[in-house]
């Protein structure tokens, strides 16, 4: 078990330094790019992630209240049930729509198509008959 724990441990550090150091915004990182971070980081797997940790970003809130997932707060939509949703309704109401203009145009067209042929039907009964 402890051998096991000789690998899972520096694992587990590597995976959560490489994690960390993705979400951490560009301007966190010091003293290299985050690219170059990243490779140390899978390069050297029991020092990069401790050289990470201890030198490669800003531990303390930067001014303005940054935080790694600024982006994704500040670009996530604001779910509202579909019932709710008025986008969501007036598109199924002009679907609605366009579906049944569709199929308006199906039955005046298969009308047309029948008629046809009952004329042709009558045209040939009443060419044999003759």
């Amino acid at each position: 078990m402890l051998r096991a724990l000789m690998y899972i441990l520096p694992l587990a550090l590597t995976i959560y330094a490489f994690i960390d150091c993705l979400n951490t915004p560009e301007d966190e990182a010091k003293h290299l790019p985050k690219v170059v971070w990243v490779i140390i980081i899978l390069l050297f797997w029991i020092v990069g992630p401790i050289v990470w940790f201890a030198a490669g970003k800003m531990r303390r809130a930067p001014a303005g209240g940054r935080t790694p997932s600024e982006w994704h707060r500040n670009h996530r939509q604001e779910w509202v049930a579909p019932d709710d949703n008025l986008d969501f309704l007036n598109s199924l109401r002009d679907e609605n729509k366009k579906d049944e203009a569709v199929l308006k145009d199906w039955e005046a067209d298969l009308r047309r198509r029948e008629e046809e042929l009952r004329r042709r039907e009558q045209d040939g009964d009443d060419v044999g008959k003759s």
